[in-house]
This record gives C-alpha cells, sequence and structure tokens, in this order.
C-alpha cells in the first residue's frame, strides 16, 4: 500500500502517519524529519534547509525529490510507505507520478483557528525525537519526555508567526492537491478536527473500503 498524508501544519499527519505504519506494516517517509535530521548532521543539504525551515518556508523541489525518490528504493519501502509532508505542490505530486503509483492519498482537513493553536502548543524532545502536544497529546509531566526525561522544546517554526507563514504557504502551495488527486480518484477526507482515535479509525475504514 503507497499512501500520500496532506494536511496542514499540525493537522495531526505524523501521528496518524505512526499509528498507519503499525497497523498496516509500511515505513514512514517523513520529509520534514529527514530534513531535521541533515539539519542536525550539519551536511550541504541541511544548512541550505535550516534557515528556509526556520522561518517556515518550504525547501525547493530540486531538493525535496531528490530525498523522496532515493528513500523510496530502500527495502523497507518494499511492502508500501506512507509519504508524510510530501508532496507539497502540484509540480512535486506530477514528479511523484513519474516514480510511483499511489493507491490512496489522505486529506486530514481543519480550520486555521485549530491548526495554528496546535502549533503553537507543540513540544519536542530534543534528544529522541518523540512529539507533543499541551492541548490534547501532553507529557505525562509538564514539559519533560515521557520516553527519555529530557526537557523538551519548542521548534523554531512553531512559534504564532511562523505557523501563520506556514499556514498561508499550505494554501497557496498545497491545498491545490486536494483537487489535483480528487480528479484522481483516489483521495478521500476525513475531519481533523475529530479525536485522534476516531480519526485512525475513518482512515483505515476508508483505506480497507
Amino acid at each position: 500500500m503507497k499512501l500520500v498524508l496532506i494536511g496542514a501544519p499540525a493537522a495531526g499527519k505524523g501521528t496518524q502517519a505512526a499509528r498507519l505504519v503499525e497497523h498496516y506494516g509500511i515505513a514512514h517517509i517523513s520529509t520534514g524529519d529527514m530534513l531535521r535530521e541533515e539539519v542536525a548532521k550539519g551536511t550541504e543539504l541541511g544548512l541550505q534547509a535550516k534557515e528556509i525551515m526556520a522561518a517556515g518556508g518550504l525547501v525547493s523541489d530540486e531538493l525535496i525529490i531528490a530525498i523522496v525518490k532515493e528513500r523510496i528504493q530502500k527495502d523497507d519501502c518494499k511492502n508500501g510507505f506512507i509519504l508524510d509532508g510530501f508532496p507539497r505542490t502540484v509540480v512535486q505530486a506530477e514528479k511523484l507520478d513519474e516514480m510511483v503509483s499511489l493507491d490512496k492519498v489522505v486529506y486530514i482537513n481543519a480550520p486555521d483557528a485549530v491548526m495554528l493553536e496546535r502549533l503553537t502548543a507543540r513540544q519536542i524532545c530534543p534528544n529522541c525525537g518523540a512529539s507533543y502536544n499541551k492541548i490534547f497529546l501532553p507529557p505525562k509531566k509538564a514539559g519533560i519526555c515521557d520516553q527519555c526525561g529530557t526537557a523538551l522544546t519548542q521548534r523554531k517554526d512553531d512559534t504564532e508567526e511562523a505557523g501563520l507563514k506556514r499556514l498561508r504557504t499550505f494554501h497557496e502551495q498545497s491545498e491545490p492537491l486536494v483537487d489535483f488527486y480528487t480528479k484522481k480518484g483516489i483521495l478521500f477526507e476525513v475531519d481533523g478536527t475529530a479525536a485522534i482515535d476516531a480519526i485512525t479509525q475513518e482512515i483505515i475504514k476508508g483505506l480497507d473500503a
């Protein structure tokens, strides 16, 4: 099964992808995580991406397409994968079409006000990478990672200013993907304001239909 998750920043793509990966036994490909890993390593790609990401912008099509093309050829993708954070533009979607035939595209939809509230409430563990949200997925102890006990931090692109910019970018560049994949007959939409478990159940029901 080859899937794409579409949604604005903080729509819950990463949370749902992790659950679907476990349910279906397929690979989770998060381009955001891959880029942040490159930034942390200080690679040439990471240095190029760092400034753009911190400002809430998108890295170039050429960079991200090259990363995805290499990633989907790895052994853990033989049984399928979930792409989370790619494609972000119709141009990227067209390039992806040249690489692979998708089975389904899931659009997690929610109002901007909800997304912005979630964005600014997100916290991440700088040690193990676990992510939390003070609103609906808080750590057991405020400000401390459940997994490793490290103090949680906020990503630079999860401020209100960067969040507003990221939402505008989504509407301008990524929202046209909804129409693109609807015309292909492989998109279905779920309510991103529902409870996490309810969203997971709705997605699995749609995928298994």
